[in-house]
């Protein structure tokens, strides 16, 4: 039993004889990995060194370069009476977050170098220390303090609805007028709509959206007769512009980025803002030309340069949805000249698209702008007539006097011109008339013979029931015995469909 012990002393003496050596071995290696450690934190801490100076050099180089591209400096100063103020404040605020910038990330890094894992270093434990609390509590303080007041001051110029006593003009004139316009965003495009001559935008009423009035506009409502859907933005320099703001369906932006303004556009919400142009397009392109980077052709027409086809630009600023990119429209800032040139060529969207139609409620009835604008058209006819010598030049057709189809009842918007002729005969006492009617070679001609007579006897009656002597006016029939043009064609058939009348004494 003895040996027994002793021999099994002997082998757990063996065995921890192996476990020394092995832990000598060990703790050999684990004294090399921390020299190796050791070294690869110097190298670290120095790359973090190159890239601190790398990264900072990188920042300031790119900004300088891309300045005139992209934060407004150069060629892409404000084009708008406010945006100066705008690009100050920028300026201000990127002085003062760019030297916290620096001396963060040289600290970053710095200490990064400074602090690294070295044999022997213990981490020193600060639980608080009031100095530093003060110095970096005041001081981003102070600094956000003139930051927040100075951006105050600026917003509240910016954002500026337009004074009380201020008049909606489409053509403005006087230091208190202003130019209103609409801009209504939707996957993916913008509609626009400027007001007409009254200067005032009509109602809206989204439940009457539809594929004939995309802006549910009120066709009851009279300021939306003269509204006009143009497809660019057209404005006149050095007026004041306001931008009322709408969405159909998502969460839009309307940004204008060279007249530093934007705003949501939020389905329900209306919104705007208000600035005024003070460089048309063709003075910011010679802008342009001053500088390198716009004296490149340009990619989508080669022939010009980039100066000489650059276009102001409504961008939307909100990832709207695949489409996004398509939302971009052409802005144009004119003389007034131009401005009033072009509101010339623009047309109700009333007038070129609902008048007459389903959707029209006045679609029985005449405006009063056409009752005026008829009665001009009649006047007119009548003093060329009056003034002319030749007998053939005496007779004027009724442009506006029409029948219920088939018959000789006049439909109830004649009325108009008729009484525009009643009131010419009450004017001129001695003018006595000849009423003709005419048709066209459809048909039998006695028929067509017996109706251009009846119709031409139910504008007469109508004159003497307004009080015209019936001693004044004859009345004749001549069917399709009087063609002004072709009967081969529906224009002009319906051309020699006419009822007249022909001046015999003044």
């Amino acid at each position: 039993m003895t040996a027994l012990t002793i021999i099994l002393c002997l082998i757990l003496l063996v065995v921890i004889i192996v476990q020394i050596g092995k832990v000598t071995e060990l703790a050999a290696k684990i004294r090399g990995e921390e020299e190796v450690q050791e070294r690869s934190n110097r190298t670290q801490a120095s790359y973090m060194m190159i890239f601190m100076v790398v990264f900072l050099v990188a920042s300031v180089v790119s900004a300088y370069y891309y300045k005139n591209w992209m934060l407004g400096y150069g060629p892409h100063a404000a084009a708008s009476q406010h945006g100066g103020s705008l690009d100050y404040l920028f300026d201000i605020t990127l002085f003062f977050t760019g030297i916290v910038f620096i001396v963060t990330q040289v600290l970053l890094f710095y200490f990064a170098w400074k602090y690294k894992s070295q044999k022997g270093r213990v981490a020193k434990f600060v639980p608080h220390d009031n100095r530093l609390e003060v110095i970096w509590t005041i001081i981003p303080a102070v600094v956000m303090t003139f930051l927040v007041v100075g951006g105050l001051d600026v917003w509240n110029e910016v954002m500026a609805d337009i004074p009380e006593d201020y008049v909606s003009k489409l053509v403005p004139e006087a230091e208190n007028e202003y130019i209103e316009i609409e801009g209504t965003g939707y996957q993916f495009a913008w509609h626009l709509r400027y007001p007409g001559p009254d200067g005032k935008l009509g109602t809206r009423n989204f439940r009457k959206i539809d594929a004939t009035n995309p802006l549910g506009q009120v066709w009851t409502d009279e300021k939306n007769i003269d509204d006009f859907h143009p497809s660019e933005i057209v404005l006149p320099v050095g007026k004041k512009v306001r931008v009322r703001i709408t969405a159909r369906d998502v969460l839009h932006n309307f940004y204008l980025p060279h007249f530093r303004v934007k705003m949501d556009a939020i389905p329900g919400l209306p919104t705007y803002f208000v600035f005024t142009p003070e460089k048309t397009t063709e003075e910011y392109r010679q802008s342009l030309r001053e500088y390198p980077e716009y004296q490149q052709p340009d990619p989508e027409d080669p022939e010009k340069q980039l100066w000489e086809t650059f276009d102001y630009e409504l961008a939307c600023a909100e990832l709207c949805g695949s489409g996004h990119f398509s939302m971009r429209r052409v802005v144009r800032i004119v003389s007034m000249e131009e401005y009033k040139a072009w509101l010339e060529n623009q047309q109700s969207y009333y007038l070129s698209s609902i008048r007459g139609s389903d959707s029209d409620p006045f679609k029985d009835q005449l405006l009063d702008f056409e009752i005026s604008e008829r009665k001009q058209e009649f006047d007119d006819a009548l003093e060329q007539a009056l003034s002319a010598v030749e007998q053939n030049a005496k007779t004027i057709q009724f442009n506006y006097v029409n029948f219920e189809e088939g018959s000789a009842d006049l439909t109830s918007l004649s009325k108009y011109e008729l009484d525009n002729l009643v009131e010419a005969l009450n004017k001129y006492d001695n003018m006595t008339l000849e009423l003709a009617g005419h048709t066209d070679n459809t048909g039998d001609p006695d028929s067509n013979m017996a109706l251009s007579d009846d119709r031409a006897t139910a504008v007469y009656n109508y004159l003497t029931s307004k009080g015209i002597s019936d001693n004044r006016l004859t009345h004749l029939g001549y069917g399709q015995t009087r063609p002004v043009d072709t009967n081969d064609t529906d224009a002009g058939r319906e051309k020699n469909r006419r009822t007249e009348f022909k001046i015999l004494t003044q």
